[in-house]
């Protein structure tokens, strides 16, 4: 089952718009998406492919979303963490990202 929460519109300190999406997937892994970047790297985290067929195209998840939180744990926006954290997740997954 993949369910889809609602978005909440956010302004950032500059004045653009971005909208803050809760997605819930469930059923284990795989999940169907891949992250790059984290404050290693001095990017955003950042979903870079979403396989079509997939739990995450399935609830929208999009290239270019900013990870921000994962299973209601706020990331520190390290790369590392975040696999951790999506690895950890057998049945369910929780995201929160940037768009």
């Amino acid at each position: 089952m993949v369910q889809k929460s609602g978005d909440l519109d956010q302004r950032s300190r500059d004045g653009e718009s971005f909208k803050l999406v809760e997605v819930f997937l469930s059923g284990g892994a795989p999940w169907g998406f891949t992250l790059r970047g984290g404050l290693e790297h001095r990017e955003p985290l950042l979903i870079t492919k979403v396989e079509e067929g997939s739990k995450a195209a399935a609830v929208s998840l999009q290239v270019g979303d900013e990870l921000v939180n994962i299973n209601e744990i706020p990331l520190s926006g390290y790369r590392q963490e975040a696999i951790c954290l999506v690895k950890g997740s057998h049945k369910t997954l929780s995201l929160v990202v940037k768009r």
